[in-house]
């Protein structure tokens, strides 16, 4: 090999690129996931506005489906996902308990300010089996939240409202600070969303959860506006790790 050729092989190796924060993190949420057993699902990011709402039990004069929320296109039969949870659906609909199973991936919601984007990531699980319960939940949760932030966390849960789960719970953990940030939000399989997909809901029971993966970076990261990992800035994408 002449010496031109190994300037110009040195040339460009020389900057090795990295992936993206926010991806880094969602793979580290799926692969903790995975860790306890859960299969990766993926589904579209165009979704029917079935799946994506009435198979939830989102009714129709619920406001996340007003125009103003949701991105809709094709007369509204088909919405741009305003959350991961139509993989739930699909995968209820066409696999056999026990399922347990989890979801990655862009979900689109008509926000924009510090703690908010019009495109931002989730990641979310299910589990469907017998004699499921609010045990099993918080037991996944301390488990998940010892991971990413030590086992000395200190965390909570509070009574929550979701259509698709009953009951339902927001979790929040403490910080270095003394305040209290939410990190997800989770609850029990509402009996309604496991009849829609034709599972017997007094045979089977499921828990789920979601949590936002800007978010978490955000916290891991002490990063004060969700909007800085989408500004292109190589210096500051260099430091999150």
């Amino acid at each position: 090999m002449s010496p031109k050729e190994n300037l110009f092989i040195s040339s460009v190796t020389k900057d090795v690129g990295s992936r993206h924060p926010i991806e880094e993190m969602k793979n580290k949420l799926v692969n903790i996931m995975e860790s306890f057993g859960f299969s990766y699902e993926e589904g579209p990011e165009i979704e029917t506005e079935e799946n994506n709402f009435d198979m939830l039990n989102i009714k129709k004069n619920h406001p996340a489906r007003q125009m103003h929320d949701t991105f809709y296109v094709e007369n509204r039969s088909f919405v741009l996902r305003t959350h991961t949870s139509p993989v739930q659906i699909r995968s209820m609909l066409k696999l056999d308990p026990p399922i347990s199973i989890v979801s990655a991936g862009k979900v689109f919601r008509k926000d924009d300010d510090s703690t908010h984007l019009p495109m931002f990531h989730q990641v979310e699980a299910i589990c469907v089996d017998k004699n499921i319960n609010f045990s099993n939940l918080k037991y996944l949760i301390f488990e998940i939240c010892s991971i990413l932030f030590g086992k000395d966390v200190e965390i909570r849960f509070r009574p929550s409202y979701f259509p698709f789960t009953e009951p339902s719970a927001e979790v929040d953990i403490k910080s270095e600070n003394g305040k209290w940030l939410e990190i997800l939000g989770c609850g029990i399989v509402n009996p309604i969303v496991l009849d829609n997909c034709n599972i017997n809901s007094k045979k089977f029971s499921g828990l789920a959860l979601g949590m936002g993966v800007e978010r978490i970076a955000m916290l891991l990261n002490n990063v004060n506006d969700i909007r800085d990992f989408y500004k292109s800035n190589l210096d500051f994408l260099g430091q999150k790790k």
